[in-house]
């Protein structure tokens, strides 16, 4: 059985950085981050290929969100760095069986339960 456990989110401040963090157990998989607000779609963030030498990232986080894995863990981090009020959102890691990276909320098979973070101007 596949689960995974986002941790890591919280309130800050602009300009501030959190750590994501997404425990997965029941495999190794690519891994991607994506982010909801109220009313919107659930957005594609960055991902990771199982073996960490394949990322993507979404353009409004380049430069800003670092994504990286530690398999001996069967555990994906988001980094971000120099926050924006816009990227107010619950967090969502979610898990894919096959290698490539993508960016569709269809391509992930199992999703965890969603972490909020919340950056106020």
């Amino acid at each position: 059985q596949v689960q995974l456990v986002e941790s890591g989110g919280g309130l800050v401040q602009a300009g501030d950085s959190l750590r994501l963090s997404c425990a997965a157990s029941g495999g190794t998989f690519t891994m991607g981050w994506f982010r909801q607000v109220p009313g919107k779609e659930r957005v594609f963030v960055a991902g990771i290929s199982w073996s960490g030498g394949s990322t993507l990232y979404a353009d409004s986080v380049k430069g800003r969100f670092t994504i990286s894995r530690d398999n001996a863990k069967n555990t994906v981090y988001l980094q971000m760095n120099s926050l924006k009020p816009e990227d107010t959102a619950v967090y969502y890691c979610a898990a894919r069986a096959t290698l490539l990276v993508v960016t569709t909320t269809s391509g992930y098979k199992y999703w965890g339960q969603g972490t909020q973070v919340t950056v106020s101007s």
